[in-house]
């Protein structure tokens, strides 16, 4: 059964992003930074679920990119999968685009791929394994 995990938000800075959730009294978690992903990010737990709020640490980033493009705001919904080697593989069988072909190590330390936006009605969709 998934679930959401998280909903990306592309920011420009994470200090100005943050400050917003912080009045509303939520927790922000410690800034972690995925050099892969040339990112630097905060989980903020919102119920069941989170936001992420993703800055760009290099211009050639994913994230700087979308910002240089579409401006600040939702980057990508993230779903939460029991098993997501055979997900991966039942996606792959019917022909979904994915962004990359093999599965990574994120955040967390947690195993995500993303389905390319193309394949889910204009959406990035990113796909995690929930066992962790």
């Amino acid at each position: 059964m998934a679930q959401i995990d998280h909903i990306g938000v592309a920011v420009k800075s994470l200090a100005a992003a943050k400050s917003i959730y912080e009045k509303l009294g939520l927790e922000v978690s410690p800034e972690e930074t995925v050099e892969q992903e040339q990112v630097r990010l905060v989980m903020v737990p919102v119920g069941d679920s989170r936001l992420e709020l993703l800055e760009a640490t290099s211009e050639d980033s994913t994230i700087a990119k979308f910002i240089a493009k579409r401006g600040e705001g939702l980057h990508h919904v993230c779903l939460k999968v029991p098993d997501l080697r055979t997900v991966v593989q039942r996606l792959k069988k019917d022909g979904v685009r994915l962004v990359s072909e093999e599965i990574k190590i994120g955040a967390g330390g947690h195993s995500y791929v993303f389905v390319h936006p193309s394949s889910a009605g204009g959406v990035l969709l990113e796909l995690v394994e929930s066992g962790h």
